[in-house]
C-alpha cells in the first residue's frame, strides 16, 4: 500500500509505521506543496503497479475489487470507476454510462441536481495514465484528466454499499461513528482523527 500523505505527515506516518501492525506493507509518498490528485499520483509513479488501484482519502466506500478487475479485464479498459447511486448529485458531479457500462460524461457539481450515478473515488487504471501525466504540477485527475480519456475506454461498475463523502463536517462525523461502531478507529489520542478514513475501505 502506498499512501500520499502531506498535511501532517509526520503525524500520520508515526502512526501507521511500515503498516506491519496492521499487516500490511506500506510505503509513503509525500507531497512537499499541494499537487492535487493528478500531482500526488506522479510524485508517487516510481512506487505504483500496472495497473493501479487509486483510492481517494476523503471517503468511505464499500466496494468489491473482483467486478473492477473483471470490467477491466473483459473490456481492456483503459480504466475502471467504482461508481455510486445518491439522491442528489448537485454536491459532487455525477457520470453517465452507457448500456455497455462505458463512462460517456463527467458532469461537474453544480451542473445538475437530482438523483444519479456519482464517481466514487475508486480507481484502476492503467500506469500509461501516469506517465502522461506533467511532473511536478498541481492538477486533478477528476477534472483535467479524466475527462480526456473517454474516448480510450473509461468503464464504470456501480456499488452498492455504503458511501460517506467526508468533505462536510456531519458526514465526516457519521463516518467516524461508522468505523468506531467496526472497532475500525482508535481512540488514542496521539493518532491522527481521520486515520480510518484513508480510502475506499472495505
Amino acid at each position: 500500500m502506498i499512501l500520499g500523505t502531506g498535511y501532517r505527515a509526520e503525524k500520520i506516518e508515526r502512526y501507521f509505521g511500515c503498516g506491519s501492525k496492521f499487516a500490511l506493507r506500506i510505503y509513503y509518498s509525500r507531497e512537499h506543496e499541494p499537487l492535487g490528485t493528478g500531482g500526488a499520483l506522479k510524485l508517487a509513479e516510481p512506487l505504483i503497479s500496472d495497473p493501479v488501484l487509486v483510492l481517494n482519502g476523503d471517503s468511505y466506500v464499500d466496494w468489491s475489487l473482483a467486478p473492477m478487475v473483471e470490467m477491466f479485464t473483459a473490456k481492456e479498459a483503459f480504466m475502471v470507476v467504482v461508481l455510486h447511486a445518491v439522491a442528489d448529485v448537485s454536491r459532487y458531479g455525477s457520470v453517465t454510462l452507457d448500456h455497455h457500462g462505458r463512462i460517456t460524461q463527467f458532469i461537474e457539481k453544480g451542473v445538475c441536481a437530482g438523483p444519479g450515478l456519482i464517481n466514487a473515488g475508486v480507481y484502476l487504471l492503467r500506469k500509461e495514465i501516469v506517465r502522461d501525466l506533467p511532473a511536478g504540477t498541481a492538477i486533478s485527475l477528476e477534472k483535467d484528466v479524466f475527462p480526456r480519456l473517454l474516448d480510450r475506454g473509461v468503464y464504470g461498475v456501480v456499488c452498492a454499499g455504503l458511501f460517506i463523502d467526508i468533505g462536510i463536517p456531519d458526514d465526516f462525523q457519521r463516518a467516524q461513528d461508522l468505523l468506531a461502531s467496526r472497532g475500525r478507529v482508535s481512540r488514542d489520542p496521539s493518532a491522527p482523527p481521520s486515520h480510518g478514513i484513508l480510502g475506499g475501505a472495505t
